[in-house]
């Protein structure tokens, strides 16, 4: 997914907060090509050799509880574009309906084959597919529901100007946003007015120090982190 005219931006992206944004990632379009060539190959070669785990996977999680194997909720990328997430379940099947939209720290509705996913970040893996697809990159900002980018700020829409990533160095620094969110009373309060705001400073500052080499020193940096909890 190249980079846009400024003209063809949805409305509410072309503002002189997004400007600045966009005219760095104006002069970086090689970086950009890179980018998307890189994300085309590796998620094709991921697809075939994750084939026969990810099928096993699938297995546990439909012998551990009751539901579908994926998880496929509505998030925002590029542009503002809606698209529908490929993540393993790794919670109970009507979880949206009982719970906010973030997992706090041992959020009850997690299941036991779910939680040992999510330490692992295993339940991501099926996000190839988005990547492949175009609606996701390996790096870049974590894809959000549609009722926090409702909220989003003129700066904060600077973040769709690239496609919606699995990791990112904001990810890997905020990697226990859940145990922060757990002692909040309201907690999609607390995400909007404190966590949202400190995970788009490392989002935006991203955007102006983005280039291919720093994006694949984030996946490094990423597997190192995942490697660790083993």
């Amino acid at each position: 997914m190249g980079l846009k005219k400024w003209e063809n931006l949805p409305d509410n992206m072309r503002n002189e907060a997004v400007k600045e944004y966009y005219q760095i990632l104006e002069k970086r379009k090689g970086s950009l090509v890179l980018k998307r060539a890189f994300d085309i190959v590796v998620s094709t070669v991921l697809i075939i050799v994750l084939a026969i785990p990810m099928g096993i996977i699938a297995m546990m999680i439909k012998k551990d509880s009751y539901g579908p194997v994926f998880y496929r909720q509505e998030r925002v990328t590029a542009y503002g574009k809606k698209f529908r997430i490929h993540k393993f379940r790794t919670m109970v099947s009507n979880a949206d309906t009982i719970g906010t939209a973030v997992t706090v720290d041992k959020d009850s509705r997690i299941t036991k084959v779910g939680t040992r996913l999510r330490e692992l970040r295993l339940d991501e893996l099926p996000q190839v597919f988005d990547v492949l697809i175009g609606n996701m990159s390996f790096v870049g900002t974590r894809p959000e529901v549609v009722k926090y980018v409702e909220k989003y700020t003129s700066e904060y829409m600077a973040t769709l100007l690239l496609p919606a990533g699995i990791t990112s160095e904001t990810s890997i620094k905020y990697k226990n946003e859940a145990e922060l969110l757990d002692e909040a009373d309201d907690v999609d309060k607390i995400y909007l007015e404190k966590v949202l705001p400190e995970k788009m400073k490392y989002n935006l500052e991203s955007i102006k120090k983005f280039s291919f080499y720093r994006e694949i020193a984030t996946m490094i940096w990423t597997i190192f982190i995942v490697l660790e909890k083993r």
